[in-house]
C-alpha cells in the first residue's frame, strides 16, 4: 500500500494542459525590453494591468488605508488579530455596493448573502462542494475557461459535460446543445445537478445575452437544477451590447419565486475588474441561506486577510474613486482590445467579435495546415517555439473545432503588445510564402507528371501507328 494518497499521485489536476504548459514555456524564457528582447511574450494569462496608476495614486491620497490606521492612529494589532471568517462588515457592504455600480444600480445585493473566499477558484469550488456529490456533474458551454478542469472537480470529485457551441452562430448557447449535454449525461449514468457560465465569456469575450439568460433558468426550472453564474469580468465589459446579470433577469421574471432564487449563484471577485489577482479576494453570492452557511464554513480554509479587507473596503467605499475607476477602465481596455484586433486584421487574422474581458478569441483556421486538433497543437508549438508568443489553443478550452486561440491583450504594455502584432504579422506573411512556394512545386510536379504523360501517350500513339500501317503492308503482300 502506497505512502501516499490517491489524490496526491493521481494526474487529474490538469496541469499537463497545453494552457498550463505554454505558462511552463514563457517562465523558462520570459520577454523583456532590456533583458531579453527575443524571449516569449505573455499572451496567455488574463491579467488587467491597465489601471495601476488608478489605484496607486488612491494609495498615495490615502495613506491612513494603506498604513492600517483609523483617524490617524493605529489599527494594525486590531487587524492582526482579526479571524472572523464572516469578514468586516464594512468591507462586505463596499464589495456589494461596488458589485452594484458596476451592474448600473440595475441590482443590488444584500451584504449578508456574501461569503468571502480567497479569489474565484475558491468561490466555485467551495460551491462544488455546496451542491453536487462526488460523481455529479455540471454543465458548461464550450469554449470554456482551462482552469475549471482544475477547480470544479480535481478535489470536489464533479463531472464536467460539455454544451456544445458553434462558431456558426457565434458561439450561443442553444436550447437542443443543453439538452443534448443533459442527454449525455444521463447516458453516462451521471446525475447532473447544474450549469455554469461565465458572464462573460472567458474565453470568449462576449457577455451573454438575455435571450440566452432566460433560455438557462427556463432550463434550470425545467429540470430542477442550480445555475452558477461565474460574473469575475462583469467589470470589463467596454462596449455595446451591455452586461446583463443573472441577478436583473432573475429579479424581473421570478421575483417572487423563492426556491428558484435559491438555485441560482453568484461568484465574484476583485482579480480582473480591479487588476488585484495576488489579493486573493473572491465571494459567492446565494438568496439560499443553507448554501451561504456552509459556503462560510468552508471559507476558513481559504480566508481573506483582514489586513486586505480593510484596505480594500476604504478604497471601495470612496464613490468618487470607484466611479472614476469603473469608466477609466472600461475606456482603456476598448483602446487596447480594438489594438490588438487591428494589429491582427493587418496580420490576415480575424477575431470573434467581443465586447468584454481581457483578451479575444481568435480565428486562426486558416493557418492550419488540416483541419484537426492535431494541426492546432502543430500550429500552437510553432507560435509558442518560432514566434515566441504564448496564447492559449482552443483544444484547452474545450472547442469543439480547430484553429481559435485565446490572445490576451491587458497583461502588458502598448509598446510589448506593438511587438507581439508585429511578430504575428511577419509569421502569417512568412507561412503564406511557404504556402506558396509548396503550392508552385506541388503545381510544377503535377504539369512535369503531365507533360511525362503526354509524351509517352504520344510515344504510344506513334508506336501503334507504325505497327498498325506495318501490319496492313504485310496484309498486302499476302494478298
Amino acid at each position: 500500500m502506497g505512502l501516499l494518497s490517491r489524490k496526491a499521485t493521481c494526474n487529474s489536476h490538469g496541469q499537463d494542459s497545453s494552457y498550463f504548459l505554454g505558462w511552463e514555456e514563457y517562465e523558462k524564457n520570459p520577454y523583456d525590453e532590456i533583458r531579453n528582447p527575443k524571449g516569449i511574450i505573455q499572451m496567455g494569462l488574463a491579467e488587467n494591468q491597465l489601471c495601476f496608476d488608478l489605484v496607486e495614486r488612491w494609495l498615495e491620497e490615502n495613506p491612513d488605508a494603506a498604513g492600517f490606521k483609523r483617524d490617524g492612529k493605529s489599527i494594525f494589532k486590531e487587524l492582526a488579530l482579526f479571524q472572523d471568517y464572516n469578514g468586516l462588515p464594512a468591507f462586505k457592504k463596499a464589495l456589494a455596493e461596488f458589485m452594484s455600480e458596476i451592474r448600473d444600480n440595475k441590482v443590488t445585493f444584500d451584504p449578508d448573502h456574501i461569503v468571502l473566499t480567497a479569489g474565484a477558484t475558491s468561490a466555485n469550488e467551495t460551491l462544488m462542494f455546496c451542491l453536487a456529490e462526488p460523481g455529479d456533474a455540471f454543465l458548461l458551454p464550450t469554449p470554456y475557461y482551462p482552469g475549471f478542469d482544475r477547480d470544479l472537480k480535481w478535489r470536489t470529485g464533479i463531472e464536467i459535460v460539455p454544451i456544445q457551441c458553434s462558431s456558426s452562430n457565434g458561439f450561443k448557447i442553444t436550447k437542443p446543445a443543453l439538452l443534448e449535454a443533459y442527454q449525455s449525461a444521463q447516458n453516462r449514468n451521471l446525475k447532473v445537478k447544474g450549469v455554469l457560465v461565465t458572464n462573460p465569456s472567458n474565453p470568449l469575450g462576449t457577455t451573454i445575452s438575455t435571450q440566452e439568460l432566460n433560455l438557462l433558468l427556463q432550463f434550470i426550472v425545467s429540470k430542477n437544477l442550480h445555475l452558477i453564474s461565474d460574473e469575475i469580468y462583469s467589470g470589463t465589459v467596454f462596449q455595446t451590447p451591455a452586461f446583463v446579470s443573472v441577478m436583473e433577469i432573475l429579479n424581473q421574471n421570478y421575483k417572487h419565486n423563492d426556491q428558484i432564487r435559491k438555485q441560482v449563484h453568484i461568484v465574484y471577485s476583485l482579480s480582473k475588474d480591479l487588476g488585484l489577482p495576488g489579493f486573493r479576494v473572491g465571494a459567492v453570492y446565494s438568496n439560499d441561506e443553507v448554501v451561504v452557511a456552509a459556503a462560510t464554513k468552508m471559507s476558513s480554509f481559504g480566508l481573506v486577510s483582514s489586513q486586505t479587507q480593510y484596505l480594500l473596503s476604504a478604497m471601495l467605499s470612496d464613490e468618487t474613486f470607484r466611479r472614476k475607476y469603473i469608466r477609466e477602465n472600461q475606456m482603456r481596455l476598448k483602446k487596447r482590445q480594438r489594438m490588438l484586433v487591428d494589429g491582427l486584421e493587418k496580420a490576415g487574422i480575424k477575431c470573434h467579435k467581443g465586447n468584454a474581458g481581457l483578451f479575444s478569441w481568435v480565428d486562426m483556421r486558416h493557418l492550419l495546415g488540416a483541419n484537426t486538433f492535431e494541426a492546432e497543437m502543430e500550429l500552437w508549438r510553432k507560435i509558442v517555439f518560432e514566434v515566441r508568443l504564448n496564447v492559449s489553443p482552443g483544444q484547452s478550452c474545450h472547442c469543439s473545432e480547430p484553429g481559435w486561440f485565446r490572445v490576451c491583450f491587458a497583461n502588458m504594455s502598448e509598446a510589448t503588445l506593438d511587438l507581439a502584432m508585429k511578430r504575428f504579422k511577419a509569421f502569417v506573411a512568412d507561412s503564406t510564402t511557404v504556402k506558396l512556394n509548396s503550392s508552385r512545386i506541388r503545381s510544377r510536379n503535377t504539369n512535369s507528371t503531365s507533360n511525362q504523360l503526354d509524351t509517352k501517350r504520344k510515344s504510344v500513339a506513334k508506336w501503334v501507328f507504325r505497327l498498325s500501317v506495318h501490319d496492313r503492308t504485310s496484309e498486302s503482300r499476302d494478298r
